[in-house]
C-alpha cells in the first residue's frame, strides 16, 4: 500500500502533524557517497516561505538513520527521518466531523472507521511528499548525469504566475497550476510493453503526489487533434534521434533515447477561507465550513521539486531492472 518499486524500492511513512515524515529505501546501492548537505537544495524547493505558500515552517532537516555508514550507502536498507516541528493542530479541530470538500477528509473517515489522523490531513497531507523528495535525492546521485528538471509553467490558466497567485490571495480562494518536467540523457530501452510500460510507472508515481489530477507525454491530449502525417517523429539516426518528440520520449511503453518529456495538472487546494459546504458526519446535517489555519493558497508552486523525485525514482528503479546501475559502486 504505501511501498513502490521492484528494485530500488520506497516505502513512504508519517503523518502531517506526527513526530516525523519519513522514507525507507530499500536497493539502493552500496558506496553511493552521501551526506545531509545532499538533500538542503531540493527539500529548501519543496518548504515554503514564498507568497502563496503556507506559513507553516519545518526545518527540514533530514536523519540519516541506517544504511549509511563512514559517508557511504551500505546496501543495506536506507532510513531517512525528517521530523515535525512546526505544528498548530487547533485549527483542524472542525474538520474532525465536518470534512474539507476537495479533500481525503470524507473518504479517510469512511475508510479508516473515524480512526484516521485528521490534524493536517494526517497521511493523506502534501507534508509527506518531505520524504519523497528525499528519496528523490538518492535517485538522482544513482543516475548522474542524467537530467531530470521541472519547472511550474502555468498557475490557475495564467502564465503571469506571480499576479495570479496574488489574486487568488485576495479572493481568499486557491489555484492550480500545470507542472512541466524534463528527463536528459535516458538510454533506449527502459520499461516494458504494457503494464510496465514507462509512462504507466511514472504516471503511477506521480499519481500518489496529493492534489494531482492528470498527466500527459509529449503533445498528450492535443495528439488527437493531429493527422499521422503531423504527429509521426521522422527517425533520423539508428539509436532512435527524431526530428520532433510528439511521443514525448517513450514508443510502446519503452524509451526512446529521445528526452522524456511530461506534464501535470495540480489541482487547487482544498483549504480555503471562502465558506464551502459539507455534511457533519455524525449528525448528517449540512454544514457551512469556514477553513482557518496556514494553508497554501497555490500548492502547484512546490511540486515541480516533487515531480523530479516521482521521476528520478522511477527511472532509478527501470535503471536496475536493466543493470545499468550496479550493485556496488566502485568509484
Amino acid at each position: 500500500m504505501n511501498t513502490f518499486g521492484r528494485l530500488f524500492s520506497v516505502s513512504i511513512l508519517g503523518e502531517s502533524h506526527g513526530k516525523c515524515v519519513g522514507v525507507l529505501i530499500d536497493g539502493c546501492s552500496a558506496g553511493l557517497d552521501l551526506e545531509a548537505g545532499d538533500f538542503t537544495i531540493d527539500l529548501e524547493r519543496r518548504r515554503s516561505g514564498r507568497p502563496g505558500t503556507t506559513a507553516r515552517r519545518e526545518d527540514d532537516i533530514p536523519s540519516i538513520m541506517t544504511g549509511f555508514f563512514n559517508g557511504k550507502t551500505t546496501g543495506a536498507p536506507l532510513l531517512i527521518l525528517i521530523e515535525n516541528k512546526d505544528v498548530d493542530s487547533d485549527a483542524y479541530e472542525q474538520i474532525r466531523t465536518r470534512p474539507r470538500p476537495g479533500h481525503a477528509d470524507l473518504v479517510a473517515f469512511q475508510k479508516f472507521g473515524g480512526f484516521n489522523d485528521y490534524r493536517g490531513g494526517g497521511t493523506f497531507s502534501g507534508r509527506l511528499t518531505a520524504a519523497l523528495v528525499a528519496a528523490g535525492v538518492v535517485a538522482k546521485k544513482l543516475l548522474s548525469p542524467l537530467s531530470i528538471q521541472a519547472q511550474l509553467v502555468e498557475v490557475g490558466g495564467s502564465t503571469k504566475i506571480e499576479s495570479a497567485i496574488e489574486d487568488a490571495i485576495r479572493a481568499g480562494d486557491s489555484i492550480g497550476g500545470i507542472v512541466q518536467c524534463k528527463i536528459e540523457g535516458m538510454p533506449a530501452g527502459l520499461g516494458e510493453p504494457f503494464f510496465d510500460s514507462v509512462e504507466s510507472l511514472l504516471s503511477h508515481l506521480i499519481f500518489s503526489i496529493p492534489g494531482i489530477k492528470g498527466i500527459e507525454f509529449g503533445t498528450g491530449f492535443a495528439c488527437s487533434t493531429m493527422t499521422g502525417s503531423h504527429y509521426n517523429d521522422a527517425i533520423l539516426t539508428a539509436a532512435g534521434k527524431t526530428r520532433t518528440n510528439n511521443a514525448g520520449g517513450v514508443s510502446g511503453g519503452i524509451s526512446n533515447g529521445n528526452e522524456i518529456l511530461l506534464r501535470v495538472a495540480v489541482k487547487p487546494t482544498s483549504s480555503i477561507s471562502k465558506a464551502q459546504q459539507t455534511i457533519d458526519v455524525e449528525t448528517g446535517l449540512q454544514q457551512e465550513l469556514t477553513i482557518s489555519g496556514r494553508h497554501d493558497a497555490c500548492i502547484a508552486l512546490r511540486v515541480p521539486v516533487i515531480v523530479e523525485a516521482a521521476c528520478a525514482i522511477v527511472i532509478a528503479d527501470l535503471m536496475m531492472i536493466e543493470q545499468k546501475i550496479p550493485r556496488v559502486l566502485r568509484r
